[in-house]
């Protein structure tokens, strides 16, 4: 665990307690993510926690009351990261697909930066129970808001092309999760550019529409 800095310095200091309590708590989220990581939730004792962390079990419960109250602050944690990286690119300037593909470059690197919270958050809260779910449905949601302020997107269908283009963008990136290959994250950026505009940039064809000439037609049954 790569968090040096928030281990308590060796015999007496002059942190507060309330400065203990922090870095404590910060080694445990960190520890926790890591562990989740190699055992996923559901095979992740507060046992593995406290002993990655480095920390007491009663140090833990001053913390957290349940391992699952440990998750959902472990979870908030991440959220909050990540909100914060797409609020970074969503404020980019520029023309719409230049903003996504920045949005897109931006939201990958922060993922990337921390693979163990990044599954936790992609992952593991299928196993975490509702109120977890509940919390990446949010965050999921402020991602199509900033899509939908990026390319304008006042009508329905496209705020739902945007909804649509957040699920297949948080499906592929779970997928190189799960496969192990996170590696290759940045790989999916031009991709879903493309994707993006293809969905969000052309004019839409309203039901009962004429199409252009060329364009392809469903094929019958």
């Amino acid at each position: 665990m790569n968090d040096a800095a928030e281990r308590l310095p060796r015999g007496r200091h002059k942190l507060s307690r309330d400065d203990v309590a922090g870095r404590q708590r910060t080694r445990i989220l960190a520890a926790f993510a890591e562990v989740l990581t190699e055992r996923g939730y559901v095979n992740t004792p507060v046992a593995a926690v406290l002993q990655r962390a480095g920390v007491s079990r009663e140090t833990f419960y001053q913390q957290f009351s349940s391992k699952q109250d440990c998750f959902i602050a472990a979870l908030e944690d991440t959220v909050g990261q990540l909100a914060s990286a797409i609020s970074t690119a969503v404020a980019v300037e520029g023309a719409p697909l230049d903003r996504f593909d920045q949005t897109m470059a931006i939201y990958l690197r922060a993922l990337a930066a921390d693979p163990a919270k990044a599954r936790l958050f992609l992952i593991e809260t299928y196993a975490a129970g509702p109120e977890a779910m509940q919390r990446r449905l949010q965050l999921q949601a402020q991602f199509v808001d900033g899509l939908v302020a990026i390319f304008g997107a006042t009508a329905p269908a496209q705020r739902f092309a945007c909804e649509a283009l957040v699920g297949a963008i948080v499906a592929m990136v779970t997928a190189k999760f799960v496969n192990g290959d996170v590696g290759t994250l940045a790989d999916l950026r031009p991709r879903l550019v493309e994707l993006a505009g293809t969905w969000l940039t052309a004019p839409p064809i309203r039901p009962g529409a004429r199409r252009p000439a060329g364009s392809a037609r469903p094929r019958g049954r």
